[in-house]
């Protein structure tokens, strides 16, 4: 089984309701998972939409790297993910941000995810579950990449949600 963290966000409607259902579905095939709390933060990109709800979960797969994301990808589309634009609203997004200590760059998939180390809404929420995670590629923890951000986007912190 290898340990990996999954990014959750939504902007759409019962944003609460999208988050919760991917986290039932993805318990199928990630096992003793942890949820960070859920944090409200402004959009990034294209900045006129609702804000997001945002979390992560820490979880152990037996699912390849490949495997893992054509399940999140068929999550996503199961509870109605709606292709807009690039960073556009979403029902629901899920994003593989680390694979272990795997280092993979495809066209499709890169892991660890290549944006994770600019994100607030992002590295809150590891911070939470595990600080002292190191990023395979930059070689720093989480804490050392959350405490050097400098673009701030969360507006506040909604729930924590019960582990176990």
């Amino acid at each position: 089984m290898e340990k990996v963290f999954l990014a959750l966000g939504s902007n759409i409607s019962d944003k609460e309701s999208y988050i919760k259902k991917a986290v039932d579905k993805l318990s199928e095939f990630v096992k003793d998972i942890q949820i960070a709390p859920v944090y409200v933060s402004k959009a990034v990109g294209f900045e006129d939409q609702p804000d997001f709800y945002n979390t992560v979960i820490k979880g152990f797969t037996q699912l390849d790297p490949f495997e893992l994301f054509k399940m999140t990808k068929n999550i996503e589309k199961e509870l109605g993910r709606v292709e807009r634009f690039r960073w556009g609203p979403r029902e629901i997004d899920i994003d593989i941000l680390f694979y272990g200590n795997l280092i993979l760059d495809t066209e499709y998939l890169v892991i660890p995810h290549p944006r994770l180390h600019e994100r607030d809404f992002v590295l809150q929420p590891l911070f939470d579950i595990e600080p002292e995670f190191i990023h395979p590629v930059l070689k720093k923890t989480v804490k050392e990449l959350l405490f050097n951000l400098r673009d701030r986007t969360i507006i506040s912190c909604l729930k924590s949600y019960p582990q176990g």
